[in-house]
């Protein structure tokens, strides 16, 4: 991708309402755009963090034999009075009548539905355990929308729930959830602590939150929960176990804030230059820049090693920009890419600078040897 033609629109100022250190960096490198209270665009480059979250997120369920769907965020009120929550949610519950007088909901969590889809096709004790996912849009009509995408109205989840046929198969699945757990938040590059926790409106007598360091109060970014026959009693989720009785399903549930990881990630890897952002998630892992684009050996060097680093599966951005040198590193600084190759004046030697955004850390390498040294780099940090 050349930066010429690529909708990255980076600032020196913060929106006036930004509180957090990610909001704010978040908003100046163009990642996100304000459409109204609560509610945001992701820009490009925010969108290709957001989906390498995702990717994370969707390797470590799948990892532990979970199967991925997805629910409608469009919900009848008929499945909440079941389980006799409709009443309990609030004002964040987004709530309309639709042409026909039915009271419908948008989403802000999908217990019942899943609850509903298992009683319909799961009779039996031969058919359990199962635990389905998915990466959806929630809704919650926060009555103050706060720290950019951390508190917002509309963000993204990823939401399991486990089934099961007693309560040792439940202790195991959720300790299975979290061990993934870990692996995705370490994978992400957050640094996090496992705190006992509340259960709130979604139900269980046992629940853990997973809580990132930053300086934003509400860094949660993922919540479990041994949810027991909750639901599954209320709205008669039952199976039949091996001598034929009758018993209602033992379920988990396991949310995690796929966009609030995001937040959590720039909370956690910044200076006062911008973002540092883990190798892992970063929108491009490297940034080539060719200090001078009116020179042609410069420029054509800059080109070359940007090709060969694409040719290699690297994701990577040219910054082909008519700006100056200092222009192009302050933006790779608050971009925050782990990774630049800087083609300057060393080019007639046969040389270019590499330097790691995280620490600054610079070596002179020989230009046909760039892109090998930077996959080299990679594989090392687990990103080839």
């Amino acid at each position: 991708m050349r930066w010429s033609r690529y909708f990255m629109p980076t600032s020196k100022e913060a929106p006036r309402d930004a509180e957090t250190i990610s909001h704010k960096l978040m908003s100046r490198a163009g990642l996100i755009d304000k459409t109204s209270s609560g509610v945001y665009t992701y820009l490009p480059a925010g969108y290709r963090v957001l989906r390498n979250v995702e990717a994370i997120v969707r390797r470590e369920m799948d990892r532990t034999g979970a199967m991925e769907l997805l629910m409608p965020a469009l919900q009848p009120s008929s499945l909440w009075k079941e389980s006799g929550r409709l009443d309990k949610m609030g004002d964040e519950m987004i709530r309309f009548t639709d042409r026909h007088d039915r009271l419908m909901l948008f989403g802000p969590t999908h217990e019942e539905v899943i609850t509903d889809i298992v009683r319909k096709y799961f009779s039996s004790w031969k058919q359990l355990p199962v635990t389905l996912y998915q990466i959806q849009t929630k809704f919650r009509d926060e009555m103050r929308p706060r720290f950019g995408i951390v508190r917002s109205r509309e963000f993204l989840m990823k939401d399991a729930y486990s089934f099961e046929v007693d309560q040792q198969g439940l202790d195991e699945t959720y300790g299975k959830m979290r061990e993934a757990y870990c692996r995705i938040f370490t994978g992400c590059g957050l640094t996090f602590s496992i705190q006992q926790a509340d259960s709130g409106v979604i139900g269980g007598k046992f629940s853990e939150e997973f809580v990132a360091q930053g300086e934003c109060p509400e860094l949660e970014v993922g919540h479990i929960f041994k949810l027991g026959t909750q639901y599954s009693e209320s709205m008669k989720a039952f199976f039949r176990d091996s001598s034929g009785t009758e018993k209602p399903l033992i379920m988990g549930c396991y949310g995690i804030g796929v966009s609030r990881i995001v937040a959590a990630a720039i909370e956690g890897n910044h200076d006062q230059k911008g973002i540092s952002w883990p190798v892992s998630i970063a929108p491009f892992k490297v940034l080539v820049i060719p200090s001078n684009t009116e020179s042609g050996q410069i420029l054509e060097t800059a080109q070359a090693i940007y090709q060969s680093l694409g040719s290699r599966g690297i994701s990577a951005m040219l910054d082909d920009r008519n700006q100056s040198a200092g222009m192009k590193f302050a933006d790779a600084d608050l971009c925050g890419f782990p990774v630049w190759v800087i083609v300057g004046k060393k080019a007639a030697e046969g040389k270019v600078e590499i330097r790691i955004r995280k620490g600054s850390v610079s070596s002179d390498v020989e230009t046909g040897n760039a892109a090998r040294w930077v996959c080299d780099f990679l594989e090392a940090n687990g990103q080839s």
